[in-house]
């Protein structure tokens, strides 16, 4: 990848941040994506040192996550097969045991996103299904993502709610999440890279689904390349993030030819709108902010993000 000053400079604070499993996880996917070799073998033997006996890697801090400690799950298959490390190899196994065999899940068998509740997340959709895919695992990947648009997508609005309670049979938080619908965007375009051509029925299923999802936040989306936080709500504030995550999807869309030139010009004005964002330390400023993710500030997923953004705006450039 072409590095200019900004990306370094994004890079650079995103290294200087503490980081949470899922966090780690979209790091180390930013590298893998932008060629950074070294830092994504570095990654995955950091994440592997801080893994629990049950298999979920990378987990500092609240360990109360089921889905979030896979997001650095392709990462770590990389590194594996590169080093041929057996360490490596054993981890990603062991993650892999914990989604297909020990993670909690409802009667149906879709992953839970947090151990002490009922709960589906519409975060999960970055988190497990990519690895799973990744791993060869395509049924359960697919899966898992029907299993969680059945229970998040709202068909009239055509977006995805953040979180559903099986123990009220509702909403937790029925909000239309900006950020939520982008980790399902990216989520599923990955997806959609590592479904075999055999499976080219569930692959083209998975386009349309998110040609509708993308065409829905697109609506929403301000002149300033931006939007709300909440889609539909513009009392809430206005957020960064979402413009990275989905130029990312539409960049690999386009790429990939699953979706159309005309996809362009909305790509390049978020991009813009991010780069308007970053500040003189490097930090992409006014994304969903940690820690507590409900008021604009920074966050490693809005460094990680801008660092997606901006690898597969690289990979479309030198192919167009």
């Amino acid at each position: 990848m072409e590095n200019n000053a900004v990306t370094e400079k994004v890079k650079q604070a995103l290294l200087s941040m503490q980081r949470y499993s899922w966090e780690q996880g979209v790091a180390a996917q930013a590298f893998l994506e932008m060629g950074e070799k070294e830092l994504v073998i570095q990654m995955s033997k950091a994440a592997i040192l801080n893994q629990l006996a049950d298999g979920r890697l990378a987990a500092v801090g609240n360990i109360s996550v089921v889905t979030d400690p896979a997001g650095i799950g392709e990462a770590v298959l990389y590194a594996s097969e590169v080093t041929k490390d057996p360490e490596l190899g054993s981890a990603a196994q062991k993650l892999l045991s914990w989604l297909l065999e020990k993670a909690p899940r409802n009667r149906d068998g879709i992953i839970y996103h947090v151990i002490e509740k009922p709960q589906m997340w519409v975060d999960s959709f970055y988190m497990s299904p990519p690895f799973l895919s990744a791993a060869g695992c395509h049924t359960e990947a697919l899966k898992q993502i029907k299993g969680y648009i059945s229970l998040l997508f709202n068909p009239e609005k055509k977006l995805f709610s953040h979180i559903w309670d099986e123990s009220k049979n509702d909403f937790a938080r029925k909000d239309f999440w900006g950020v939520g619908n982008g980790w399902a965007m990216a989520g599923i375009a990955r997806v959609i890279s590592t479904l075999p051509y055999e499976m080219k029925t569930e692959r083209d299923e998975l386009i349309n689904f998110v040609r509708t999802v993308l065409d829905s936040c697109l609506s929403y989306m301000r002149t300033d390349g931006l939007f709300h936080d909440v889609l539909d709500n513009t009392n809430s504030f206005i957020e960064t993030n979402l413009s990275q995550m989905l130029a990312y999807t539409i960049y690999r869309g386009i790429k990939a030819g699953w979706l159309s030139d005309s996809y362009l010009t909305f790509a390049e004005t978020m991009k813009k709108a991010a780069y308007a964002k970053v500040d003189d330390s490097g930090f992409v400023q006014g994304v969903c902010g940690a820690p507590f993710f409900d008021r604009p500030g920074i966050a490693a997923e809005g460094q990680s993000f801008f660092l997606l953004m901006e690898a597969a705006a690289q990979e479309f450039y030198k192919s167009a």
